[in-house]
């Protein structure tokens, strides 16, 4: 059997990515087909963490449109986090993946708090880590949340899974017929060409701790297996030039 390409991996969920084609909530077929997709790189012996996104629940325009102060919003934004880290969990543990939720708000009674030595514990014992309430901080994105925690656990990739998106383009293939599909780039390209694949700290953070990012289409079953497999799909940015 092909040996894995990674052994610890930092999973990037956007909340979007939960709600199927309504754009909003929580689907429960869509939830439940990227959990059983999470089981099978589980079953690989690969340790997983993942970060999840809210903007199924709030998102930050909203705020802004009320005329809410940013931290005030992003502070809600971190809370839509938390539940969907307790749906993902809820729904790995259904099938039969053991699940531990760390938030970086305290709230003691839903979730541990994060604990870097923790949750590497929980990692080496084969249990899936949720991180949820982004940073802990405003003005931060789950972006970097997934950069900081992938430095924090030394995970040797994030892997950014996008909804019908397979790869990093030139510009927004949707809008622009002409938009080229990258195969691979490094941090330093992506912050250069301003190319929206995640905000420039998260990309910044990425290359300062050399970690490799690989962008791919999570909408395709087996995707993420394939990403964990070396298979080359979607668009790898590399950590450094040498790499």
């Amino acid at each position: 059997m092909k040996q894995p390409k990674y052994k610890r991996i930092v999973l990037k969920l956007s909340g979007e990515a939960l709600a199927g084609d309504s754009g909003f909530g929580i689907k429960p077929p869509t939830i439940q087909e990227i959990c059983k997709e999470i089981k099978e790189v589980h079953e690989l012996g690969i340790e997983i963490a993942i970060v999840v996104g809210g903007g199924n629940i709030w998102r930050g325009k909203i705020g802004e449109e009320m005329g809410m102060e940013r931290a005030q919003a992003d502070y809600m934004g971190m809370l839509a986090t938390v539940m969907n880290a307790l749906a993902l969990q809820d729904c790995l543990e259904n099938e039969g993946v053991p699940t531990r939720v760390q938030t970086s708000i305290e709230m003691r009674q839903i979730a541990e708090p994060y604990i870097r030595r923790k949750a590497m514990r929980h990692l080496e014992k084969g249990r899936v880590v949720i991180f949820a309430g982004g940073t802990g901080n405003p003005y931060f994105s789950t972006d970097t949340t997934s950069a900081l925690r992938a430095a924090e656990i030394e995970a040797d990739v994030i892997l950014m899974a996008k909804n019908n998106v397979d790869g990093v383009y030139s510009a927004d293939p949707k809008l622009d017929k002409t938009a080229v599909k990258f195969d691979e780039l490094t941090h330093l390209d992506v912050i250069s060409k301003g190319l929206q694949v995640m905000d420039t700290t998260a990309s910044s953070l990425s290359m300062d701790n050399d970690i490799p990012l690989v962008v791919f289409n999570l909408n395709e079953t087996g995707n993420i297996k394939r990403v964990v497999q070396g298979e080359i799909i979607g668009t790898t940015v590399r950590g450094k030039e040498h790499d």
